[in-house]
């Protein structure tokens, strides 16, 4: 029996970064791809194997078109997405080495899908085929409409049963159409089952700080506040990034599902290719464990060697297979040529 999708929803964008570690100030030509978070996480997940579909607006032009191509060829479904408005936005990036840290410049406002209104989504029938649903807290930040498009988008998922994550990341310079992030994030953060959440965020969004002053019992503290106050989330899972320099991280994962915090083991990462997309490919691949494997330690420990591989990958997306991934869960982290 076919397996369902998994739905992402949010804004992709045009990405123009620098080639060779060359600063924005200096570059003569800019390498171009598409990406956004969301739907990073669909290619993720239909490269490992798992049915994804993508919900969006694009203009109707050449932009919007290769942007489509580029989920249509990593097997994205895309005939959900919508077309019209007046611009794709963009993000520079540029790649940072050693002591200097990798940039990244917005160029995103009045974009097709900042335009969005909740009438516009069938999300009746975008859910059809559906199992999981998946939004960011960029998305509710773009403009009322986006935000009012994300909650009908959670609440007809919830009607049908279909299980909810999001990545609840707050952005600060993005909330700029004269709602707070705490009068919006909080009832759409009601309808989900799972959530991706640091202590920065927690604080930033909702007010919750740690009871406890060591590390562990700090965020045992604090999803436990979060979990007494939307009783639907019953996971919440977070990676802990080490920096060494722009070129060196550690990676490790932690998972509280309301009785145990589970963690996984760290990770170090080095050389760097790109990191853009590396929260991304966590919870995607953590995604593909709840479906896959429901084991929460499993999942976990998944979860945090995809984003790992995505690390050493080009581009927004983790283009890691399940075999890639299961290796580094094996222990086979050498890099040797495999041939």
């Amino acid at each position: 029996m076919r397996q369902k999708q998994v739905v992402t929803f949010g804004e992709v964008m045009l990405r123009l970064s620098t080639p060779d570690y060359a600063r924005i100030v200096q570059a003569t030509q800019f390498d171009v791809t598409y990406g956004g978070g969301e739907a990073n996480v669909a290619i993720s997940l239909a490269q490992l194997g798992l049915p994804a579909a993508h919900v969006t607006r694009f203009p109707d032009n050449e932009l919007g078109k290769a942007a489509t191509n580029l989920l249509r060829k990593y097997g994205v479904d895309t005939q959900h997405i919508l077309y019209g408005g007046d611009r794709l936005g963009i993000y520079f990036l540029e790649t940072g080495a050693s002591v200097r840290p990798s940039k990244v410049v917005y160029d995103r406002s009045d974009s097709a899908f900042a335009a969005l209104e909740p009438d516009m989504i069938d999300w009746d029938e975008v859910f059809a085929d559906a199992a999981w649903f998946h939004w960011t807290g960029i998305t509710p930040a773009i403009s009322a409409g986006a935000a009012a498009c994300c909650q009908k988008a959670i609440e007809e998922a919830n009607k049908k049963g279909i299980t909810v994550s999001a990545d609840i990341n707050y952005r600060k310079n993005l909330w700029q159409y004269g709602k707070a992030v705490e009068e919006v994030m909080p009832e759409l953060m009601a309808g989900c089952d799972l959530i991706v959440s640091g202590l920065g965020d927690a604080k930033d969004i909702l007010g919750i700080t740690p009871k406890e002053a060591a590390e562990e019992e700090a965020h045992i503290s604090v999803f436990r506040q979060i979990m007494d106050r939307f009783p639907k989330i019953k996971k919440i899972v977070n990676t802990t990034r080490g920096s060494v320099s722009a070129s060196h991280n550690t990676l490790s994962g932690m998972l509280w599902n309301g009785e145990q915090l589970l963690e996984t083991q760290t990770y170090d990462i080095t050389p760097i290719v790109d990191r853009i997309g590396g929260g991304d490919a966590f919870i995607a691949g953590l995604i593909y464990g709840q479906l896959q494997y429901q084991d929460d330690q499993r999942s976990l420990d998944f979860g945090v060697a995809a984003s790992v591989l995505k690390h050493t990958i080009k581009e927004d997306a983790n283009l890691a297979t399940v075999e890639e991934v299961e290796a580094i869960l094996g222990g086979n982290t050498s890099g040797r040529l495999v041939r």
